[in-house]
């Protein structure tokens, strides 16, 4: 019922507004305040080159998009009032959310809505488990970067004493019981398995635990904002031990917090696309219209809006049932490599490697 009123919404908009209202609303949703801002900011501006390129390339089936960017503050009651503005407003697709916390409570009402939702970096599995098949990733899933991570730990770290700490939120504990597992199934169990706040400052008792346990490498499942003043204080108080984490490290947040206490900490991520011969034009412009290096974030976010347009021209509309089966049939070249999906909304590739920060930047390990 809701999504009939949302079409016969929409064309008494269009009706109402006459032939200069052709025209595709989409949405970029996030957080844009609080303490994940900066990934926000990232995904913003990914979404907003994207529809920028399109616009100037002639739009979508003949129409110019339109980008709204909605602040979901990081909360789940936030992101659902935001969902259910969006879907008023007659958006026919969202980038976003950033967080797992928030998209799935979102995406009930975007699956109630007919309204696609594609996500840069929202990892947890039961994103697209919740998403009744309307929400799809340009990014990977915590499981498959756990995989990366724990195998990395069980082979590097044979018999000796490793920590992992979860910071009690759906991507963090997903992140940390992923990484458990693969670690476990190669032979090597958690010396300590513990949490932290979300917000917390002070980790000093943690660190004099960890230190106590003698522990080599410690895993931190959860965002940049902790994970930098983690390692700080793990490093000031001399525990040497090695730092890994997952993608929310994949933002110069991180190197701002921690400092050069940040050197040699790695994290799971996907394949480096930044030197891709593919990917240097778009690359390129998104350095002349922001006037700096786009994060990761960025182009994950990009290649949503390109993944998207692609499946409406290939079905030629923008109908939401029409769409969503077109991305489920094919490949789609994008800006962060090939993508394609499986029934869940998941992208068949999995591309995660392991990077090591050095002197504030990141690299894939071993290069």
């Amino acid at each position: 019922m809701r999504r009939l009123s949302r079409a016969v919404l929409a064309a008494a908009l269009l009706l109402s507004a006459g032939p200069a209202a052709a025209e595709i609303r989409i949405a970029m949703a996030g957080a844009l305040t609080g303490p994940v801002a900066p990934v926000g900011e990232q995904v913003r501006k990914g979404a907003e080159a994207a529809v920028a390129d399109l616009n100037a390339a002639g739009g979508l089936l003949g129409q110019k998009l339109v980008l709204t960017v909605a602040d979901d503050a990081g909360t789940a009651s936030q992101a659902v009032a935001v969902a259910n503005r969006l879907a008023t407003e007659g958006v026919e697709m969202v980038v976003g959310h950033v967080q797992s916390s928030t998209l799935i409570p979102a995406s009930q009402v975007y699956a109630d809505e007919g309204i696609i939702a594609i996500t840069p970096d929202a990892t947890a599995p039961e994103v697209t488990e919740a998403g009744q098949g309307w929400v799809f990733r340009t990014c990977g899933r915590d499981d498959q970067q756990g995989e990366v991570a724990g195998a990395f730990l069980a082979r590097t770290f044979a018999g000796r004493k490793v920590a992992l700490v979860h910071d009690q939120t759906t991507y963090g504990k997903g992140m940390t019981d992923a990484t458990r597992a693969s670690m476990e199934k190669g032979g090597l169990k958690p010396a300590v398995y513990t949490e932290l706040t979300v917000g917390e400052k002070d980790f000093s008792a943690l660190v004099t635990r960890l230190k106590a346990a003698q522990v080599e490498a410690v895993y931190f499942g959860g965002f940049f904002n902790e994970a930098g003043l983690l390692v700080r204080q793990m490093r000031e108080a001399g525990l040497k031990a090695l730092f890994l984490s997952g993608d929310s490290l994949a933002n110069d947040a991180f190197w701002a917090i921690s400092g050069p206490t940040g050197e040699g900490a790695m994290m799971t991520f996907e394949a480096d696309v930044r030197g891709s011969p593919a990917a240097a034009p778009i690359i390129a412009r998104l350095r002349q219209r922001t006037g700096e290096e786009p994060g990761a974030f960025v182009l994950y976010a990009y290649a949503a809006v390109q993944v998207w347009a692609q499946a409406v021209q290939k079905a030629g509309t923008t109908n939401g049932e029409k769409v969503r089966a077109a991305m489920r049939d094919g490949a789609y070249p994008t800006v962060v490599g090939s993508i394609s999906y499986d029934a869940k909304g998941d992208r068949r590739e999995n591309n995660y490697t392991l990077y090591r920060w050095s002197a504030g930047k990141y690299a894939e390990a071993g290069k």
